[in-house]
């Protein structure tokens, strides 16, 4: 209950008198003046109870008097009276009626018993009491009662003491309070504080009130004696300690902050007295060196004090918490005061407690960033901030080396600890070139607490147990980093958030201006202290030997690394990521991007205090657990290297940063990646399907050790790599691209590594390009080009491994690339769709079989999973299958045939036909290549189904391809260009064709026999069979360009065929004798490509005369026929007259008046069907089995509409069987010309075979037909040289037996029939002819005697020896001699001869051409010759 409520003053009331009661009783015999003052003190209570409803008040204004009777009884010095009346006092002023006036005697009441030693517990609890249930004690009063509290501290008694001292401190913060309480009163009455002139101590106090005053007057009492000067205030100190007023100071500053920074007057007293004061104290530690003995020194030094020094670093690390803002130039100071006692010459206690402060500032980022904005960015100030970090760097390193440094003691400890710690001990602890540090949990994470800046009970210094200031140093740089970076990526997303929300509404540019500056600061501080931390912690990493430390290590590198990635900081990220990179590593590992990256960074000599930092190299790893041996990846041939438990652990961190944090990795992942890539070969992972890498077979030389442990981590590695690259579809744009590059630059690497040398390649990079590759396909655009591009370059390898990958990457790309789901799809975006394909065209320009063999693999594959869908790609995949050249082997061409058969069973319909020509030509290639025959031949059968599906789709190929054209002739327009495309002014269809006809026309010249004429009765067949559906002027191109060229062509080769025999066509195969040269089979070749044009001529002469140069045509095919004729091979010429004789079978064609084409239109015959019928006339003995009907019916199905034979009335067009008797002339001159010179022994070089010239005379009859009407004498007399030469030829004794009748048989030749038949011929039309023709009939006569003659007189072949038939059939016998040449049996001949003279002299004996020639005359010259002879 309240001491106000009428139960307590009733309770206080009775109590009072009580005490009264008791005092008056004790005092009764001794001291009878206090014994009166207590009773009248009870008359008085009751009275003022009887007659006062406020009694408590009314107490208090008479309080003076109610006290009085207690003070005289304390006056006794009573012991037991002493008590009974102090705690009488106390009630009354726990109940808060006690007046100033009372209190001030209450006061010198207890300064007396003070003085005299009196109850001096009882004392300070009566002050406690009294100072803190009111505020009626001030100014001289409140003093005094503190000087008291301060007396009673300093008395022998030790309980006292303390009890004294808490009591000081309690009081001291009660008259803080009162002050803050009295402000708070007071803080809506806003004060003008009047003008200060000057800015000392006694003129501002006027300004303050009560309370302040009191407070200002007791710091500043503090400050004077700690100073040891005589206070102002509080009088009548006697002693005092300085470890107490700064103790006293340091809990006024940290509990009442507010106080310093409102008011003016204190802030004076914290610039003016606190800090000269701390300056002042701190100057032994300063001066002060480890060591200096004070001989050597000319004045002795003053030795720190622990109890002072460590009391001042309290004060220092609350005046920089807390007063910063107002101490800016004094904090700079204390800053480096701090670190100059991380030095190590001083105590090992001072620098404890150095750095137990010093971590104290570094859990307390906005701290720093304070520091990093006063005076690192500030021209011509300390760097205060980048200090701090450079000197705990410098410190942790000094830790290392200074126990080496001639301390013997201290290098027997560690040494000592060192050789336990080494063998036995699994303690935490760092360990560097000898030197062992035991690590201790010093504080939790985030949190300062100090072990020695609390000892306040210590005087003399404490001993430091080894490695404490190295675990307080680690835990201050751990702290430092984990503050610093969360602080700022706070304020970064901040800033993010920010900037979206300005994104979204109108744009302010206001909050910019903040940003920017924000953005310094960070980057100033981040600059200012990663030199400073990286020394540090590389130092650390090296030498940590547990897990748990190197976690923490890593830790902060990859946070610093990642924040100066979100900075833009390029070197200071870039040497972080280098550190880890290195410890990833086994120690000394010639890396050369992180060397060059380390030399780049030591060039920038930073200095710690005068110490460069050095990124220190690694020691030997001792106290490692080794846990993989493997093959360095170098060009040469190294010893194995070894991984430890804690170059995994960094790895894995490594893998952390690089899966979490790519988007700021930026040009460090050159870094990163080829460190994983080193580690990767060091632990045997090859890359598996699709680029993930797998714990492969052991490399080459000493193989790859694993330990188990390390064993089960591989899987996991294996596995977060593969993430790591999965993860690359969530970078943006712009580190996608320093991802590719980076893993680009690696592969070249590895390239150049991999020259020259039998060694297997690293195939890190290529594999991860790869996985990239597959990952990133929905935008597969960007990273295209430089991806496949470098992947192609791998592909030009000459180590196979490596190119074999960069195949399998580029094609497991491209496929994966077409099979994809595009948005919008590839069939919409053709430009996509050309740019995946273009690297399986640029695979072509490889010369590397294996690596062909897989572009082609690759095709067949697209072509069976999204042949319907290439569209556009076609002329790029038809590209790469028709890129076949003959050094590439079986098996290549074996392949991409297969691709080409696939094609044209299956996609010829879904592609453009465009496209066909294509086709065409990549089928023609695989004929033309001359690797295996079978497939030559093969694809001369694609070609023939090509035809064939043209002939089919006729109409939808040449719609699609007319829109084509004139898309294209458009576009020509526009660019003022003439259209380019094969055989241009035909129609496109019709193009088509001609490509065809052209492909097959360079296979019907091919050095293989059987190629030739598989080509040329396909291209004879074709021509037929489609001919119709080209246009007129086609066929003009058709017999030029294709027809009369590829004559040209085979009769060029066949003269020049090679007349060696050949032993055997390869293999076992034999070779017949008739094709056993170059020659015979190139003849071959002329006899089927002759006949076959020949026939064309025949079918479509009605076609090829409406050309307008069918003459001109005409006449080349005579000439080829002549000179076919001519040649010394007897096939050849034997079938030249075959062909021959072909085309005269031709009847002209139908005059347009005779049969107008709109009838045949009219009957339903298409103009280009109506071809002519030959028209049988009389004398034609030369009637083929297959007459000319029944061969083009044959040809064109039933397409052909026969005329009637009353339409057909023929006309000879006389120029073109002119032409024809011409060459005919000339052959038979030529054929039948006798050889000139030589002796009879010598063997004629060619002499025509009696078929060939049966052949030629047979031709006759048919000939004349047309040519009669200008039959002139002379030509009969030429025919007539002809005949008798003709007759005139001997035969082989080869031949004979084929040829010749048997001896006794008087049988004709066909020869022979043949020439009378051309005479009876002739002789029959004279008859039938005008009357100027009767004139012919001597020479016939003339000619028939000649014959007559050769009964008796055998002609004469040239100056040839022959023999009589009978000699030439014995001779036979002997198989071996030399053919030998016989001359036939005459007389049969001659005898029939002479039957048709007679006959025909019967006819015409009345005749005036025959009287006048004397034919009778001759007739009987020639008997009598033969009778004589």
């Amino acid at each position: 209950m309240s001491t106000s409520s009428p139960e307590a003053v009733k309770k206080l009331l009775e109590n009072m008198q009580t005490d009264l009661r008791s005092l008056s009783m004790e005092c009764k015999k001794k001291f009878p003046p206090v014994k009166e003052a207590a009773e009248s003190g009870i008359v008085k209570i009751k009275t003022i109870a009887a007659r006062n409803s406020d009694i408590l008040a009314t107490l208090k204004e008479n309080s003076s008097e109610v006290v009085q009777p207690f003070l005289m009884g304390c006056g006794t010095k009573e012991p037991k009276i002493t008590q009974l009346c102090l705690a009488a006092i106390q009630r009354l002023m726990s109940h808060e009626v006690v007046s100033e006036a009372a209190a001030g005697n209450i006061i010198n009441m207890l300064w007396q018993l003070m003085e005299n030693g009196l109850e001096e517990l009882k004392l300070l609890q009566t002050v406690l009491v009294l100072l803190t249930t009111n505020t009626v004690v001030h100014d001289q009063v409140l003093s005094k009662a503190i000087v008291l509290c301060f007396r009673l501290h300093f008395t022998k008694d030790n309980i006292t003491n303390n009890t004294a001292a808490a009591t000081v401190r309690q009081v001291v913060t009660v008259v803080f309070e009162r002050m803050v309480a009295e402000d708070e009163r007071f803080k809506d009455i806003v004060e003008q504080p009047p003008p200060v002139q000057g800015n000392t101590n006694r003129r501002s106090v006027s300004t303050l009130r009560p309370s302040a005053k009191d407070a200002y007057m007791l710091f500043q009492d503090l400050c004077q004696l700690v100073n040891a000067d005589a206070p102002y205030w509080l009088v009548g100190m006697t002693e005092m300690t300085r470890t107490f007023g700064l103790e006293l100071l340091e809990s006024v500053l940290n509990d009442f902050p507010g106080v310093f920074l409102q008011h003016q007057e204190f802030s004076f007293l914290l610039k003016e007295r606190v800090c000269p004061l701390v300056i002042k104290l701190f100057s032994p530690n300063i001066k002060f060196r480890q060591g200096n003995s004070s001989a050597a020194s000319p004045a002795p030094v003053e030795k720190p004090y622990f109890p002072i020094c460590m009391r001042l670093l309290r004060v220092v690390s609350v005046l920089i918490k807390h007063f910063y803002s107002l101490l800016v130039t004094e904090c700079e100071i204390f800053l480096s005061l701090l670190v100059k006692f991380l030095d190590g010459e001083k105590p090992q206690w001072l620098r404890a407690v150095a750095v137990e402060s010093v971590h104290r500032l570094c859990v307390q980022p906005h701290l720093l960033r304070s520091f990093c904005l006063s005076y690192d960015m500030k021209q011509h100030s300390t760097k205060v901030f980048r200090d701090i970090v450079n000197a705990l760097g410098s410190f942790i390193q000094s830790l290392f080396i200074v126990l080496n440094t001639g301390n013997p003691a201290a290098t027997n400890t560690s040494t000592g600890a060192g050789g336990q710690g080494g063998s036995l001990t699994t303690q935490a602890a760092f360990e560097y070139r000898g030197t062992w540090i035991p690590l201790m949990t010093v504080s939790v994470q985030g949190s300062a607490k100090a072990t020695y800046l609390e000892m306040l009970d210590k005087v003399e210094p404490p001993s430091i147990p080894e490695g404490y200031a190295m675990s307080v140093a680690f835990s201050a740089l751990l702290d430092l980093v984990r503050g610093i970076t969360s602080m700022i990526e706070r304020e970064l997303a901040e800033e993010e958030a920010a900037v979206r929300r300005e994104a979204n509404p109108d744009q302010n540019t206001q909050p910019d201006v903040s940003l920017l500056g924000a953005h310094l600061v960070w980057e100033e501080m981040v600059s200012a202290c990663w030199c400073g931390l990286l020394a540090a912690l590389s130092l650390l990493l090296d030498a940590s030997t547990d897990e748990t430390a190197t976690e923490s290590i890593l830790k902060a590198e990859l946070t610093v690394a990642v924040l100066c990635g979100r900075l833009g900081l390029v070197t200071p990220r870039d040497a972080f990521i280098t550190a880890i990179c290195k410890a990833s590593l086994p120690p000394h590992y010639a890396l050369t991007v992180l060397s060059s990256n380390t030399a780049n960074l030591n060039n920038k000599a930073y200095s710690i205090q005068g110490q460069s930092v050095q990124i220190i190299s690694s020691s030997s790893e001792s106290h490692q657990q080794v846990v993989a041996v493997g093959q360095p990846l170098s060009v040469q041939p190294q010893g194995t290297v070894v991984l430890t438990a804690k170059n995994i652990q960094c790895m894995r961190t490594l893998l952390n940063l690089a899966h979490c944090h790519g988007a700021v990795l930026g040009t460090s992942w050159q870094l990163v990646l080829a460190t994983l890539q080193h580690l990767v070969w060091i632990l045997g992972l090859k890359p598996g399907f699709g680029g993930a890498l797998k714990p492969g077979r052991a490399v080459e030389g000493p193989s790859t050790v694993l330990t188990t442990a390390v064993m089960t981590d591989l899987p996991v590695i294996s596995n977060i790599l593969s993430r790591l690259f999965e993860s690359s579809q969530y970078l943006a744009d712009v580190s996608l691209h320093h991802l590719i590059s980076a893993l680009c630059s690696l592969s070249l690497e590895a390239v150049e590594m991999a020259y020259g040398t039998n060694k297997e390649p690293s195939l890190f990079a290529v594999a991860k390009l790869l996985e990239t590759g597959l990952v990133n396909m929905d935008r597969i655009e960007i990273l295209w080009r430089p991806l496949t591009g470098h992947l192609l370059d791998v592909c030009q390898h000459p180590n196979a491994r490596m190119r074999e990958w960069g195949a399998e990457a580029v094609t497991s790309l491209i496929k994966a690339g077409l099979a994809y789901k595009h948005n919008p799809p590839l069939a919409q975006n053709q430009r996509l769709q050309l740019l995946l394909l273009n690297p399986l065209k640029e695979l072509s320009n490889v010369l590397h079989a294996d690596i062909r063999q897989k572009q082609l693999e690759s095709v067949l594959q697209i072509l069976q999973s999204q042949g319907d869908s290439l569209g556009p790609g076609w002329p790029l995949v038809l590209g790469v299958i028709g890129a076949i050249r003959n050094d590439q082997g079986e098996s290549l061409i074996r392949t991409a045939f297969q691709c080409l058969q696939l094609v044209v069973t299956d996609f010829l319909p879904t592609m453009p036909c465009a496209c066909l020509q294509i086709v065409v030509d990549v089928a023609g290639s695989f004929g033309l290549q001359n690797q295996e025959l079978n497939i030559s031949l093969t694809s001369i059968g694609l070609l023939w189904n090509i035809s064939d599906y043209f002939f089919q789709r006729g109409e939808a190929i040449t719609q699609e391809l007319e829109r084509e054209e004139a898309a294209l002739q458009k576009q020509a327009q526009e660019k003022g260009e003439p259209l380019n495309r094969p055989f241009h002014p035909a129609p496109p269809f019709d193009c088509l064709w001609l490509c065809l006809y052209a492909k097959l026309g360079q296979l019907c010249v091919d050095p293989r026999p059987a190629v030739r004429k598989s080509a040329g009765q396909t291209m004879f067949s074709t021509i037929a069979a489609h001919g119709t559906l080209l246009q007129q002027s086609t066929w003009h191109i058709v017999v030029w360009k294709v027809l009369f060229h590829l004559l040209d062509c085979v009769r060029k080769s066949s003269t020049t065929a090679d007349k060696e025999k050949i032993e055997s066509g390869g293999g076992n195969i034999l070779i017949h004798h008739s094709r056993d040269t170059a020659e015979k089979q190139w003849a071959e070749t002329w006899v089927l490509t002759l006949a076959g044009v020949a026939r064309i001529f025949n079918t479509r002469r009605y076609l090829l005369q409406q050309l307008g140069d069918f003459f001109k045509a005409w006449e080349v095919l005579l000439d080829h026929i002549q000179s076919a004729a001519l040649s010394k091979n007897s096939e050849v010429s034997l079938a030249a007259l075959k062909s021959f004789q072909e085309i005269l079978q031709i009847a002209t064609p139908v005059k347009d008046s005779a049969m107008p084409t709109n009838a045949l239109a009219a009957m339903g015959v298409p103009p280009i069907l109506i071809d002519p019928l030959s028209a049988l006339g009389p004398g034609r003995p030369l009637l083929r089995s297959d007459s000319m009907l029944e061969r083009l019916t044959s040809y064109n199905g039933a397409e052909l509409q026969v005329p009637s034979p009353g339409e057909e009335l023929a006309l000879e067009d006389a120029a073109l069987w002119w032409s024809a008797w011409n060459t005919w002339y000339r052959t038979g001159t030529d054929s039948t010309r006798p050889p000139n010179g030589g002796t009879g022994t010598d063997r004629p070089s060619f002499v025509p075979s009696q078929p060939f010239l049966t052949a030629l005379v047979q031709i006759v009859p048919a000939l004349y037909q047309h040519i009669k009407t200008v039959f002139s004498m002379e030509d009969l007399r030429r025919l007539g040289v002809i005949l008798h030469g003709a007759v005139s030829i001997p035969i082989s004794s080869d031949a004979s037996p084929f040829i010749l009748p048997s001896y006794t048989e008087a049988v004709l030749t066909s020869l022979q029939e043949a020439v009378l038949t051309a005479l009876d011929v002739l002789q029959k039309a004279i008859c039938v002819g005008p009357e100027n023709l009767q004139v012919m009939y001597p020479a016939i006569f003339e000619q028939l005697l000649l014959f007559v003659e050769f009964s008796c007189k055998p002609p004469q072949y040239g100056k040839m020896e022959t023999k009589h038939v009978a000699n030439a059939k014995y001779n036979q016998i002997q198989l071996f001699a030399p053919a030998e040449w016989v001359a036939l049996n005459y007389v049969p001949f001659a005898e029939r001869s002479l039957e048709v003279v007679v006959d025909l002299y019967h006819k015409t004996a009345c005749h005036k051409a025959v009287i006048n020639e004397k034919v009778l005359q001759n007739i009987i010259k020639t008997l009598f010759r033969c009778v004589c002879d």
